[in-house]
């Protein structure tokens, strides 16, 4: 058995920092579905600005809102305005195709994979 890449969403802009929220990530629900991403899943968020790297868990955001929010002590890591990439894992005794979810500036859905 291997952990390998089951979905990523690529170069998503972070709309919030929010140090006060107890931890997490919040994701547009819209997102969330079209990266194959489940509520509370652990997910692997990669700063290409920063280069911080860090694990989390998503919760939805309002869909069509385009929310990418770094919460809790993630905030102290990965900013406003950083682009970031978020991934996430299966454990599999195969190769899977994974889902990608390419967006632009505003994070909407661009293109999927």
């Amino acid at each position: 058995m291997r952990f390998v890449l089951s979905s990523k969403i690529f170069r998503a802009t972070v709309t919030e920092a929010n140090l006060e929220y107890q931890g997490s990530i919040t994701i547009d629900s819209d997102l969330i579905d079209k990266a194959g991403l489940w509520i509370g899943e652990k997910v692997l968020v990669v700063s290409n600005t920063s280069g911080a790297r860090l694990e989390t868990y998503v919760i939805p955001g309002k869909a069509g809102s385009g929310t990418i929010c770094m919460n809790g002590a993630a905030a102290h890591l990965i900013k406003k305005g950083e682009t970031v990439i978020i991934m996430g894992f299966e454990l599999s005794d195969k190769p899977i195709n994974a889902k990608f979810v390419f967006v632009d500036e505003n994070n909407k859905c661009i293109k999927q994979l």
